[in-house]
């Protein structure tokens, strides 16, 4: 992880409105309301969205009723599956070996200076271990609930009105109201 690009953070806010979507009565949702939703180019989101599906983090339904549902409970999956997913498995830092081309060395370091892991790099391994550690362990559950916890009723009320208007009258079933 050079560093967490502006995919993942689409990515965990287009996921947030998939929770609770592994209910099978929750309607799948097309990436192309998760982009306009968030006022980004569907396309963008798409893209995220094969990556999320090849990582095996959400389940594409096809069909004019077709999108998107978590391929598991959010509670299982983390913060770092989904950076992974998007972002790759990059290395937080990597280490250049500058400590072996001192000048004083004169082009031959010493084996003193180059033996073992660098100290700098030892230090930037610490930080990605506890890091990683840390992404590991939060859950797009534990996002959810601290988002429901200050958002108002009023603002999850109108998102899933935003989203039943732009879905698609079912062909089976009840007929869609007026």
């Amino acid at each position: 992880m050079a560093h967490i690009t502006t995919g993942v953070e689409y990515g965990l806010h287009s996921l947030l409105y998939l929770v609770g979507s592994d209910d099978e009565e929750a309607p799948p949702l097309s990436t192309r309301d998760l982009a306009e939703l968030q006022g980004v180019p569907a396309e963008y989101v798409a893209k995220l969205f094969t990556k999320l599906q090849k990582a095996g983090l959400v389940a594409a339904t096809e069909g004019a009723r077709g999108g998107f549902r978590l391929a598991r409970g959010a509670g299982a999956i983390s913060v770092l599956d989904v950076i992974t997913a998007i972002d790759g498995d990059k290395s937080l830092f990597e280490c250049r070996d500058i400590r072996g081309r001192c000048a004083v060395f004169g082009g031959k370091p010493k084996t003193w200076a180059t033996r073992g892991v660098c100290s700098i790099h030892a230090i930037m391994l610490e930080a990605e271990a506890r890091m990683r550690a840390v992404l590991a362990e939060r859950t797009l559950a534990d996002i959810a609930a601290s988002v429901t916890a200050k958002t108002p009723p009023e603002f999850a009320e109108a998102v899933t009105k935003w989203l039943a208007d732009r879905a698609p009258p079912r062909r089976r079933g009840r007929p869609a109201s007026p």
